[in-house]
């Protein structure tokens, strides 16, 4: 759907959930292409795609369309439109306007000249999992362009049940509402936390807000570097990447984000001291969910004078960020008298542009395992997810494409 169609036509609710999908053990991967399908791990054998599907998370554009989208969000956990208007209060302070959707309009444009200043010529189709322009739309636009085989690239770098699976479940979704299952086939990038090109831009901020702080007359020793995520429940967590991790604390995406981390220090900073924290937490507070909570970590550190946070855990500086990290965190640190400074996310930088052309190529090339770009103790990461990989804790399994169900 071109965005003169998006804005002309709103639409409140997401496609509904698939149902004709198999989801026994054993099926074949769904939507997949034949190189995919049967599930290797990792596919090292060319693929000519006809297609770019970068998929986001969306948001609101307007007041009229945060409780919408807030639905859309949490569609079937029977949470009241009373409670979402705590939330809907983050969105209506920035006039009820996220900054994701134009966010993810800058990286398509941008993708779409690192791929045709790469020699591949593949179009690049948005399409958001909550809010306009919808997956489904996009699936039909694209079906009737004659694309056939696409590789979507999901605007999340790790591996849990919210940042990789959903995904794959929405896809499944959009496939069936656009009555597209038989037509398109949808192959996924690995998921690329590991890539070089979206660790780089952490390692010079990271060198950039260390150098602001010693500027600012704080000692190496006083300084304390958090790297910062979506905090997620303890057994989603535990169920994230599958067999890789089983039984794993944190599973495959506390270990995946450590793994980051670590490189960053390495290159970046050697001899500070950092750690872990976890943000943006909802839900009951009796579920247990991955601690500390980034405000709780500003306020334990006594001995430090100054703290850098690095928000490694997302790829543009949407509203969980802006909020949640720029106000409320940085309100915590300057109650507690603490020098603060934020590394900004990847955006639109041309290392992370350039790493989505190369998973592009990696899997249009079937490049070999050991010869694609990784950086991290962990990777490079499957293309075909695992059976069980980032399962929703306490969930039955849903039709999902571009893994090994269920």
């Amino acid at each position: 759907m071109t965005d003169a169609h998006a804005a002309a036509f709103r639409r409140e609710t997401k496609p509904p959930q698939a149902r004709g999908l198999h989801v026994e053990p054993g099926a074949v991967v769904a939507a997949a292409t034949a190189a995919a399908q049967h599930g290797p791990p990792h596919v090292t054998e060319p693929v000519t795609y006809d297609a770019v599907l970068l998929s986001g998370f969306g948001g609101p554009e307007g007041q009229d369309d945060v409780l919408p989208f807030l639905r859309n969000v949490t569609r079937g956990r029977g949470i009241p439109d009373e409670r979402l208007e705590e939330v809907a209060q983050h969105y209506r302070a920035f006039g009820g306007v996220s900054p994701i959707n134009d966010q993810n309009r800058e990286l398509r444009d941008a993708l779409r000249a690192a791929l045709a200043a790469a020699g591949l010529d593949l179009p690049v189709y948005w399409g958001n999992r909550n809010w306009e322009p919808y997956l489904d739309d996009v699936l039909a636009e694209a079906a009737r362009d004659g694309v056939r085989r696409m590789i979507a690239i999901p605007t999340s770098a790790y591996s849990s049940y919210s940042s990789c699976r959903q995904y794959r479940e929405d896809w499944a979704d959009a496939l069936e509402a656009a009555e597209q299952q038989d037509v398109i086939q949808i192959d996924k990038v690995r998921q690329f936390f590991s890539h070089p090109g979206f660790v780089q831009p952490f390692v010079e901020g990271v060198r950039d807000g260390i150098a602001a702080a010693e500027g600012a007359g704080h000692r190496p020793e006083a300084i304390e570097v958090l790297f910062t995520t979506h905090s997620i429940p303890s057994a989603d967590a535990m169920l994230s990447g599958g067999d890789a991790f089983d039984g794993v604390s944190g599973g495959a995406y506390e270990a995946q984000h450590r793994a980051v981390a670590e490189y960053v220090m390495a290159a970046a900073a050697p001899g500070v001291t950092w750690q872990l924290v976890y943000q943006s937490r909802s839900g009951s507070p009796s579920t247990p969910w991955l601690e500390p909570d980034v405000n709780d970590a500003i306020i334990s550190l006594s001995d430090r004078t100054a703290v850098l946070i690095v928000p490694i855990g997302f790829v543009s500086d949407h509203l969980e960020v802006l909020w949640d990290l720029d106000r409320e965190a940085r309100e915590t640190a300057e109650r507690a008298g603490t020098w603060i400074t934020r590394v900004a996310t990847p955006g639109v930088h041309p290392t992370f542009v350039d790493a989505l052309v190369d998973l592009v190529r990696e899997r249009a090339d079937g490049r070999a395992v050991t010869a694609r770009a990784n950086v991290t103790a962990i990777g490079p990461w499957y293309d075909v997810c695992r059976p069980g990989c980032c399962a929703k804790a306490g969930g039955d399994p849903r039709p999902a494409i571009a893994g090994v169900m269920p």
